[in-house]
């Protein structure tokens, strides 16, 4: 099993940046994907960025030149830096690692942007 922990969330005006972090610690030999997924109330999950052990990293398009992700190997630990943040950010990040069919999630971050 992989424990995650979230930091970094907050309240930020639109235009403003922040920078979440993601710890992993347990198996996480077995972690092949780490990445983020956002949520607000009432609706789906919606993916942001993942990147895989071998830095192969996706964003989803409408973070896609604003938001970065990168991981720390000797500190397993990914982070998603946000800059140009709009109201429309504004959700619940959770951080998830992948180990074959299991997925893991952490506690959630609120982020919210005002206008």
């Amino acid at each position: 099993q992989v424990q995650l922990v979230e930091s970094g969330g907050g309240l930020v005006q639109a235009g403003g940046s922040l920078r979440l972090s993601c710890a992993a610690s347990g198996r996480i030999d077995t972690i092949t994907v780490m990445g983020w997924y956002r949520q607000t109330p009432g609706n789906e999950r919606e993916f942001v960025a993942s990147i895989t052990r071998s830095n192969i990293i996706n964003y989803a398009d409408s973070v896609k030149g604003r938001f970065t992700i990168s991981r720390d190997n000797a500190k397993i630990t990914v982070y998603l830096q946000m800059n140009s943040l709009k109201p429309e950010d504004t959700a619940v990040y959770y951080c998830y690692a992948k180990q074959g069919f299991l997925e893991s999630r952490g506690q959630g971050t609120q982020v919210t942007v005002s206008s």
